[in-house]
Formats: C-alpha cells, sequence, structure tokens
C-alpha cells in the first residue's frame, strides 16, 4: 500500500497463514455472536480486528524524495541532404528555438544529438543516433523526443521504442523538385558480343515543371559521350554491346535542370565485366611426339574452351599414291575451317605442324590474313620449323616473328626468362614458382632469329626460346620447343608448364589483365589502388586524377616490381575518377555516383510516420513556422497546430527512508483490552427475563 511519499508495510510477527487462521476464527466468533443477538457484538469485532492488526505488526515507511528533471532528446540531422537548399538555415533556426523554449521550461534538460552521413554510404541514422542516446540517459526521465530532419532516414528498421512523444520538425520546401537518373537493372557480368539490355528511367519528384523529355548522355570508358532524348517518367530498355573484355565502365547522366535541388543523382555508373561465352581453338597437331598431348590436355581441362583437334600423321617421305582424302576416318574439312569459318575461332596453333601438302598455301594466307584482322596464332615448333617445309615458307612467314636458321641444339639447358621476361605479365614472376635447385632442363632447341617482337624466354646462349608479337590487330607467338611437357612430368623437378602455357593462351586471346601496358585501379571505400603495367625501359611518370569536379590531382607511381608501378590515393569524394598516363585512360568509380543521401532528396515525412504516430508525436514543417513546446499528459495528444508536447515525467530519487511503527505493541493491546471490557460491560447491562 502506497500513500505518496509514505507506504504502509506490514511484517506478522506469526506467518501469514497462521494469521490468515486467526482471522477465519475471528470471523467465525462474530458469526456466532451476531447468531445469538449479543449487543456487543460490534465491540467483539473491533477487538478481533485490534488483536489481529498488533499481530501484523503495521509500520509506515516514509521516503525522502529529491525530483529529477525531465530530458528531452533533440537529434540534428546533418546529413549532406540537408546541405540542399536553405535547409541547414532552417536547421538552425529550429536548433535555436528549441532550445530557448526547453530552457525557460522548468525542472527541465536539453541533449542535443548530431549525426551526420553513417560510414561506407550507410544514408541517415536518426534511429540509431536517438536509440544511442536513449540507451545514455534514464527512460524514467525522458520527456520526448524531437528530431530535425528532411525525413529521409535509413535505418527505420533499428526505431527504439520510445517512452514519450516523438516529434519531426521536417526541413525543405514544398516548392522543391528534383530529377534523378535510375538504372533499375544491371548485370555484373555480360557476354562479349553479346547484347545485353539496361533499364533506365528519368524520373522527376516533387513539384516538377512538368518536362515530358530530358536528355541521356552515354559514355562507354574513356570514348565520346553520346546524346540522346528520352521521354521522363517511363522505363527505357537500352540495348547495350560490350566494347572489350574485363571492365566496362558505363555512365549515364542526364542535365542539371534549371530549379531543381541537385544534380548528383542526375548520373549512374554501371561497370559489367565482360567476358567470353565460349572460347573456339583449333589445334592442328603434325608429328607425334611425347608433347603431343599437352595442350590438348590444357584446352580440354578448360570447360569454357571448345576445342577443335586434327592431327596430321602421314610424313613426307611416304609415297604411296593414296589419295589424301582417304587417308583419314573423318575428312578433314580444310576449306570449312581455313575459308568459311576461320573468323569464328579465338586461337588457332600449330603444334610441330609442318607442310604436307594439306592446307594449301591459300589456306595459310588466309591464316595470316586472320592475324592481321585481329586473330591469334601460337606456333608450337619442333624440328620441323628449320627444315624445307617449315611454316616459315608458307605465306604465314609474314606474321611470324621468328626466322629458322635450320639448325637444332640438342642438349640439355634451363630456360630462362629475359629482362623483358621479368617485367611482360606473360611471364611475369614464373621464377617464384621454380621448384627447390631450379626449373628442370630441356634438350631441344630450335634455333631462330627474332626479326619482330618481344623474346620473353631464352635457352642456351641467350637464344631466343618464347617470342610474341603483335601483327595488325592480332597476335602471334612461337615457342621454339617441343619440350614443355618435361615440366609437366616434373623432370628434375619440372617448373610453372601449367602456369605458362595458361598465361600464353589467355594472352593471345587478349584478356585484359595480361596487357603489358595497362592502367587499372581497383576501389575500396574511399581508398584507389592505382597499378601501371609497363614493359618500356623508362619508368612511366605521374598518373593524372581527374576529380568529379574537374579537379586534377599528379599521382607518383612507385616501381614495386619488374615493370609494375603501383600508389594508393584517397579520393575526396564519391564519384567517377579519370586517371590518364600518357595514352592510357582509365575510369574508376568510387563508391556510387549518387550517393545514397541523394537518391531521394525530397524532404517528406511519410515514411517517419509509422514510427511518430504510436507516441502521440507529430509532424511539422518548419517552412510554416516552428511550433511552440507545451506539456501534456501522458496518453494524451502531442501535437496541434503550432505547438508540439512534452509529457513530464516526475521522476524522482529516494534519498532517505524513515520505518516506524504505525503503534506500539502495548498501544494494541491496550486498545483489544479496553474494547473488549466495553464489550462485557454492554453485554452485562442486558436485562435478564422474567422468571
Amino acid at each position: 500500500m502506497n500513500f505518496g511519499a509514505a507506504s504502509l508495510l506490514f511484517d506478522p510477527l506469526v506467518a501469514w497463514p497462521v494469521l490468515y487462521a486467526l482471522a477465519a476464527l475471528a470471523a467465525l466468533g462474530l458469526a456466532l455472536a451476531l447468531w445469538r443477538g449479543l449487543s456487543g457484538a460490534w465491540l467483539r469485532v473491533l477487538t478481533a480486528l485490534a488483536l489481529l492488526a498488533a499481530i501484523a505488526n503495521p509500520a509506515l515507511q516514509r521516503e525522502d524524495r529529491a525530483p529529477l528533471s525531465d530530458i528531452v532528446l533533440l537529434v540534428v540531422d546533418e546529413s549532406a541532404s540537408q546541405t540542399l537548399s536553405d535547409r541547414k538555415a532552417q536547421t538552425d533556426a529550429a536548433v535555436a528555438r528549441i532550445t530557448a523554449q526547453v530552457a525557460a521550461l522548468p525542472n527541465t534538460e536539453l541533449r542535443t544529438i548530431r549525426f551526420s552521413d553513417g560510414a561506407e554510404d550507410a544514408g541517415s541514422l536518426a534511429m540509431t543516433a536517438l536509440a544511442e542516446a536513449m540507451a545514455e540517459e534514464p527512460r524514467a526521465r525522458i520527456a520526448g523526443a524531437i528530431l530535425v530532419s528532411d525525413g529521409r532516414i535509413h535505418d527505420l528498421g533499428l526505431a527504439p521504442q520510445m517512452p514519450a512523444p516523438l516529434h519531426l520538425l521536417l526541413t525543405g520546401r514544398e516548392t522543391d523538385w528534383d530529377r534523378r537518373l535510375i538504372v533499375k537493372n544491371a548485370p555484373a557480368f555480360a557476354i562479349l558480343n553479346e547484347e545485353v539490355k539496361l533499364t533506365l528511367r528519368i524520373e522527376d519528384e516533387g513539384a516538377a515543371p512538368g518536362d515530358t523529355q530530358a536528355d541521356l548522355t552515354i559514355t562507354v570508358d574513356d570514348a565520346a559521350p553520346q546524346t540522346y532524348t528520352i521521354p521522363v517518367g517511363q522505363d527505357i530498355d537500352l540495348p547495350v554491346r560490350l566494347p572489350h573484355g574485363g571492365m566496362n565502365v558505363l555512365q549515364f547522366a542526364t542535365p542539371q535542370a534549371e530549379g531543381e535541388l541537385t544534380d548528383r543523382n542526375n548520373a549512374a555508373v554501371v561497370q559489367i565485366n565482360g567476358v567470353r561465352d565460349r572460347l573456339r581453338v583449333l589445334l592442328v597437331s603434325g608429328e607425334p611426339h611425347a608433347g603431343e598431348r599437352v595442350w590438348r590436355n590444357l584446352l580440354k581441362s578448360d570447360a569454357n574452351v571448345d576445342l577443335v583437334h586434327f592431327t596430321i600423321l602421314r610424313p613426307p617421305e611416304k609415297q604411296d599414291g593414296i589419295p589424301v582424302s582417304e587417308l583419314s576416318l573423318i575428312a578433314f574439312p580444310t576449306r570449312e575451317l581455313f575459308v568459311e569459318k576461320i573468323k569464328d575461332f579465338d586461337l588457332i596453333i600449330f603444334d610441330r605442324y609442318r607442310m604436307r601438302g594439306i592446307l594449301p598455301m591459300s589456306y595459310l594466307e588466309n591464316v595470316a590474313n586472320y592475324v592481321k584482322e585481329g586473330g591469334t596464332v601460337l606456333v608450337a615448333a619442333g624440328p620441323e620449323y628449320g627444315a624445307v617445309d617449315s611454316l616459315w615458307r608458307s605465306p604465314l612467314a609474314e606474321v611470324l616473328p621468328v626466322e629458322p636458321t635450320a639448325r637444332v641444339i640438342e642438349q640439355g639447358f634451363r630456360p630462362e626468362l629475359t629482362e623483358l621476361g621479368k617485367k611482360h605479365p606473360v611471364t611475369e614472376g614464373l621464377e617464384a614458382l621454380a621448384p627447390k635447385g631450379g626449373w628442370g632442363r630441356w634438350f631441344r632447341l630450335v634455333e631462330v632469329k627474332p626479326v619482330a617482337g618481344q623474346v620473353v624466354m631464352s635457352g642456351p646462349d641467350d637464344r631466343p626460346l618464347l617470342v610474341l608479337n603483335r601483327v595488325g590487330k592480332g597476335r602471334v607467338a612461337v615457342l621454339a620447343s617441343d619440350q614443355a611437357w618435361l615440366w609437366g612430368r616434373g623432370f628434375e623437378g619440372g617448373g610453372p608448364q601449367l602456369e605458362l602455357l595458361r598465361r600464353l593462351a589467355h594472352w593471345m586471346l587478349k584478356e585484359p589483365d595480361l596487357e603489358e601496358e595497362a592502367l587499372t585501379a581497383t576501389a575500396k571505400g574511399d581508398r584507389l589502388t592505382i597499378t601501371r603495367r609497363s614493359i618500356a625501359p623508362n619508368p612511366p611518370g605521374d598518373v593524372t586524377i581527374t576529380a568529379p569536379d574537374g579537379s586534377t590531382t599528379a599521382l607518383p607511381m612507385p616501381e614495386t616490381g619488374p615493370g609494375r608501378y603501383q600508389a594508393d590515393w584517397q579520393a575526396p569524394a564519391m564519384g567517377l575518377y579519370r586517371l590518364e598516363q600518357g595514352d592510357l585512360t582509365r575510369v574508376i568509380a568510387v563508391g556510387p555516383p549518387a550517393p545514397r543521401e541523394f537518391v531521394q532528396t525530397i524532404a517528406s515525412g511519410a515514411e517517419l510516420d509509422p514510427v511518430i504516430a504510436p507516441t502521440n508525436g507529430g509532424i511539422t514543417r518548419i517552412e510554416g513556422g516552428l511550433p511552440e513546446i507545451r506539456t501534456v499528459r501522458e496518453g494524451r495528444p502531442a501535437t496541434g497546430r503550432g505547438w508540439i508536447g512534452i509529457t513530464p515525467r516526475g521522476a524522482y530519487v529516494t534519498q532517505d527512508i524513515t520505518l516506524s511503527p504505525l503503534l506500539p505493541a502495548w498501544a494494541w493491546l491496550l486498545l483489544a483490552a479496553l474494547l473488549a471490557l466495553t464489550a462485557w460491560l454492554v453485554e452485562g447491562r442486558r436485562p435478564r427475563p422474567a422468571p
């Protein structure tokens, strides 16, 4: 039982069940007295109550309470979207007004909490800030919370349970409008030379002027932008074909319209990794040898490779008059492969092939033209490359980078990387894959003289072993030995056969990661890691970084390894950055071009209404005037025209407790005795019935 700051407590002298039994016994005696019609029954009741009260031992507890002040939480949104228009001025005016009004309220304190953009583009985390502030204060003292924001909150799922009204003072103006560009679907990967559709939309929000069309500018990597006019408020399916493998950066933008809030959401960047669907490889094997299946096994192990393999076994000295068309179980479709469908192949490999009359000179001329127009040819040479029927003595010699001397060196040697090979992406770092004691030996080298290209591996006496070259739009490689299989067999420890041949094949297939001259960048958060690969003898110099606002920065590129230069750079803002170094350019997106704060910029309290309504709070536009702060009883509406309310909590702290008996024990006994005596006297005066 509680009487304000005083409470009545009971500490019975016997157990409660015994006390209940005594009470029942007293009730039974009272019932008997009433049944007999005793005149002092009511005095007997009082006597029993006095005795029961004495046994119950009542005491009065008094608390010395010190009242605590009420707390009002003021949560101020200082995120990026609050810098638009005059929202900052509105916010400052609201904070000043609330601070002054709360200071004028009796026994009330104000706690001001300010928050800005969340880390890693998390947006406005108002509910997180409110929950953290409430965790630092006793809930019993929180009389209300006031949020000053544009209402674009990104953590509504973390809204705390409020013990008092929550109010939103909404910044912004009803006449605000904004245009934004939306990319609805964008795949992370797309197949080269196949059309992929992106869905875009230009949308106006707020009090827009009602434009029906807008310009859309499309830029792919560092190519010249193209501009189109598209309808506003409609989904547009845009067909795109990726121009190259690897990462393709597509930028879409619409110009800022007069009167819109911001152009930060007028652009979008899509990064799509271009991949090949199926790689078609033609492998033509000549004279059988121990490493004949090396290329076949390598290419068949890749599920993305469609391999067409033919082996020509007939030696040139075989003169038996049998027509060529009858020498195989399956006819060699030379015309179909080397005339009609040669451009369908991504790579053609000649493995120890020699001229045997199977392929006419016109077909090999087609192969040379295929290279010039962007195709790739790899020659894995054996002794036949220096013979009279060598490929060098065919029209294919026009694109081959080495000339045979007709000499074959039969001796043990360990392949080595040239100085250029230590920088070239095909062979860079292969030395680190050498087993203990170095690479195993090879025992045959076809002596060749380089006439073009780059020598990346050498044999005995620095003779060329692996030569790479670019011809027109295509690529050619010559491996002047047929002994790579020794590495695969682990002879004398072996060597990186699989890695070498894999890199060589991928370089032939023009994989972007294996380009000799390449400028690449990766972004993690707001930090850029810029890498330059170069085989040039001189360092490439500084890289020029152009920021989204047009400012430029010259960044030195220190050498971190042979032919590799790298630097880290902190991006000052999110957006699209352009990197330039010599004739190489690269674009990289740091974060989204439209941060989460600028995806939707029109001030609105609609999303917060389900959080505010259960607290009896309200949403008030600052544009219409700042409200007064009143106190309201708990459970009553806390908002009205021109005012918002807080609920006084009446919290206190107990400083001292005094416990004293309601009456001394002797007083209870005296009272019970007096009542019992009185009952006896009353009942003793009752007249006796006549005899």
